[in-house]
C-alpha cells in the first residue's frame, strides 16, 4: 500500500494543542514575572527597615535634646554654687560686724567727751588713734562708713529720725547724723540715723 492520506481534522487538532501548550507556557511565565515584580515592590522587610530608621532618628534627636538640657542645667547649678560660695566668703563676718559696731559707737562717744573735757587732750588723742585703727581694720574687711551729712536723703541707706526746717540747707538733705551707718561689700548692715531738712 502507498502513503495513507492524513486526516485533516486530526492534523488541525494537533496544531491547536501545540498552540495551546505554547500559549499556556508563555502565560504562566508572564504571570510569574508579574507576581515577582509585585513581591519586589511590596517587600515588607524593606518597609520595616525604613520605619525603624525613622524611629531611631527621632529617638536620637530626643536623647540629644535631653542631653543638651542637662548640660545647661548643670552649668546653671555650677554658677549658682560658685556665686553662693563667693557670697559666703564676702559676708562671713556680717554677724561679727553687727556685734562690733556698738564698740565703735562707744569709742566715738568717748572721743567726743574727751575733747570736751579740760586737760584731756592726750586722752582724746589716744582714743582717736584707737578709733582710726579700728576703722582701718574694718575697711580692709570690706566695711564702709555711711556718714551722709549734706547729701540727699536716701531711704535705702538712711533712717530719718526727725525732720527740721533749715533755710540754709537743701530740702530733703541730711543735716546731721545721729549714728553712722555701715555697709559690707556694698550690702547695707546698718542704716545711718539722720536728721533731714524739712522741705517747704
Amino acid at each position: 500500500m502507498g502513503n495513507e492520506p492524513v486526516n485533516e481534522s486530526e492534523s488541525e487538532k494537533q496544531g491547536d494543542e501545540l498552540q495551546n501548550d505554547e500559549g499556556g507556557e508563555s502565560g504562566q511565565s508572564s504571570g510569574e514575572q508579574e507576581v515577582h515584580s509585585d513581591a519586589q515592590q511590596a517587600d515588607p522587610e524593606q518597609s520595616s527597615e525604613v520605619v525603624d530608621t525613622g524611629e531611631q532618628a527621632d529617638e536620637l534627636a530626643k536623647v540629644k535634646d535631653q542631653l543638651l538640657r542637662t548640660i545647661a542645667e548643670m552649668e546653671n547649678v555650677r554658677r549658682r554654687s560658685q556665686r553662693d560660695v563667693e557670697n559666703a566668703h564676702k559676708f562671713a563676718v556680717e554677724k561679727l560686724l553687727g556685734d562690733l559696731l556698738p564698740v565703735l559707737d562707744s569709742l566715738e562717744k568717748a572721743e567726743e567727751v574727751a575733747k570736751a573735757t579740760d586737760n584731756a587732750a592726750s586722752m582724746a588723742e589716744g582714743i582717736s588713734l584707737s578709733l582710726k585703727l579700728f576703722v582701718g581694720i574694718l575697711e580692709k574687711a570690706g566695711v564702709a562708713v555711711v556718714h551722709p551729712i549734706g547729701e540727699p536723703f536716701d531711704p535705702q541707706l538712711h533712717e530719718a529720725m526727725a525732720m527740721v526746717p533749715n533755710p540754709d540747707a537743701e530740702p530733703n538733705s541730711v543735716m546731721d547724723v545721729m549714728q553712722r551707718g555701715y555697709t559690707l561689700n556694698g550690702r547695707l548692715v546698718r542704716a545711718a540715723k539722720v536728721i533731714v531738712v524739712k522741705g517747704e
